[in-house]
């Protein structure tokens, strides 16, 4: 067993184009580190409806140039089947390590199978890679991304000519193709005859911006701005610029490319002590709001005022907020949104007489809903221009929300006034999240089938009406693994993460309200109800 270890680790290492990963490995092999290798060499690293995303270093279950050589033939082979023989693919990077040359080795590949490719001239937001797909007639896209993933990641996110990412069964046969390539040999890499892009793609892109906002309307919010060491700030000035905000005002140690992420333990937004710095800037600054954008760009936090301090919005509240800002615009067509997301989206969209959908979480599922006019997902993405951008958009989705502050603020009121009166008028939806990141993977699992074998019969003193095991599917959802609780006056969610090791489970309860004086007492009360179903709810699933 070990010795077809060190021969399968010798056989990677004879192949690895990367001098770096290829010194790794050499490293390892000289030290007899079997453990270590067991842990690079137990598999490869799952090509999924994420694409891919992993630790970056040597051996198939990290991401490295080999990894990516493969995926990318892989593709190159899936796309030549679907009779792509000669069509273009678009490839944008972030700035995380090795994004360039992970980019620059999939146009390589694309070119050495006889398709076109033409790189983003730069680091870029993941939106404008979504756009350029569809505004340059490619069959499909790739973006170098690990998103808001520790520093020591990176990945590799597919699209198709449509413009979304990947969905089943595509994820599926391009995985056979990958898993086909018997050596990176058989793979042509031509040093040339690929496109780097001007900037004409990123100037559509900043156009279309535009439409996001309504003529005439207000354009007096003042914000300051974070772009967590991403590649979101430059693009998101320009935006802003065009459409004549007020500048906003960046936080300085967060806005410039930075692949180690100095000032926050994740570069999430979501995550404790990410906001910080921003915060203290607001404090300096006293603006009418707090933008996010994560490393790249494609999600968008906010924050506002709240008892004297800060208060980062939940993903859910900001989706409401634009939902119940693109309704008074008048907005036409599908209102969707992930099952894990608020159900207060839905009761937005009835009132308005709009159509509304709900699907599995990510927007690749979202941005496949039939006359889509706005979509969000609870983990801060928001797509609010469908023709433009099939995917969350941080950019786009910073522009709206800060139109929709700048029309409160000449009516004298701001975005928690407006929370205050979609409560009043749907009842409070509350949401949280109960989240937990593991090293080892089987505590999700032994977690899950607890579940399934012990379903709970009551959760913070409310009885469960109805439990889903969603990996048998809906009538309206394809299989899934998770499993849905639905309460009286709740709603429960558990499921694996598809992009990092945790396992989440989403919350919601409602809590009706007659008007405005009794927002505070529900208030207390749906924090208390939260508090009780992440105590029960671990209880149960033993975490």
């Amino acid at each position: 067993m070990q010795d077809d270890l060190i021969a399968r680790a010798q056989a990677w290492l004879a192949e690895d184009p990367d001098p770096e990963t290829r010194a790794e490995l050499a490293a390892l092999l000289d030290a007899g580190d079997t453990d270590e290798l067991a842990s690079r060499f137990a598999g490869t690293l799952q090509f999924g409806t994420a694409g891919l995303r992993g630790e970056l270093g040597a051996g198939p279950l990290r991401m490295n140039r080999s990894v990516v050589i493969r995926a990318a033939a892989g593709l190159a082979a899936y796309l030549k089947k679907q009779g792509h023989t000669d069509g273009l693919v678009v490839i944008g990077y972030d700035a995380r390590h090795k994004s360039s040359a992970f980019a620059e080795d999939t146009a390589a590949v694309m070119t050495g199978a006889g398709l076109r490719a033409a790189v983003l001239p730069r680091p870029l937001p993941t939106p404008v890679l979504a756009y350029a797909i569809r505004h340059l007639g490619a069959v499909a896209g790739v973006e170098v991304t690990a998103s808001h993933n520790p520093p020591r990641d990176n990945g590799y996110k597919v699209y198709l000519g449509d413009g979304s990412q990947i969905v089943p069964p595509a994820d599926a046969e391009i995985a056979a193709e990958i898993a086909a390539i018997a050596s990176l040999h058989d793979v042509p890499r031509p040093d040339t005859g690929w496109e780097t892009l001007d900037d004409s793609v990123l100037d559509a892109y900043l156009a279309r911006t535009d439409a996001v906002l309504a003529q005439d309307s207000p354009r007096t919010a003042r914000t300051v701005y974070t772009a967590m060491h991403g590649v979101g700030k430059d693009v998101l000035l320009a935006a802003f610029a065009r459409a004549g905000f007020p500048t906003p005002a960046p936080v300085a140690e967060q806005a410039e490319p930075d692949p180690d992420f100095p000032t926050v333990a994740f570069p999430n937004p979501e995550e404790p002590g990410a906001m910080d710095l921003a915060f203290a800037k607001a404090r300096e600054e006293d603006p009418d709001l707090v933008i996010a954008n994560d490393p790249d760009a494609d999600r968008c936090a906010v924050a506002v005022k709240d008892n004297g301090g800060w208060r980062m919005l939940r993903g859910d509240e900001v989706g409401a907020l634009l939902a119940a800002h693109l309704v008074a615009r008048g907005a036409q067509g599908t209102f969707a949104e992930s099952i894990v997301s608020s159900s207060l989206l839905g009761r937005i969209a009835e009132k308005a007489g709009l159509p509304y959908e709900e699907t599995l979480t990510g927007f690749k599922w979202i941005a496949r809903v039939e006359g889509l006019r706005y979509g969000y997902e609870e983990a801060l993405g928001y797509c609010v221009d469908p023709e433009g951008v099939r995917d969350k958009d941080g950019i786009t989705a910073a522009l709206l929300i800060t139109e929709l502050a700048s029309t409160l603020k000449s009516e004298g009121r701001t975005l928690t006034d407006l929370l205050d009166d979609l409560a009043v008028e749907h009842g409070l939806h509350a949401t949280d999240q109960l989240s937990v990141r593991v090293e080892d993977l089987s505590v999700i699992t032994d977690a899950m089938r607890r579940l399934r074998e012990q379903p709970p019969t009551e959760l913070a003193g409310l009885p469960v009406t109805n439990a889903e095991d969603l990996t048998k599917g809906t009538d309206k959802l394809p299989p899934t693994d998770g499993l849905r609780y639905t309460l009286e006056g709740a709603r429960v969610i558990v499921r694996p993460s598809g992009t990092e090791p945790k396992l989440k489970c989403y919350l919601e309860v409602v809590v009706p309200v007659s008007d405005h004086t009794e927002l505070p007492a529900a208030h207390t009360k749906a924090t208390e109800l939260l508090t009780a179903l992440k105590s029960d709810l671990s209880t149960a699933a033993g975490i």
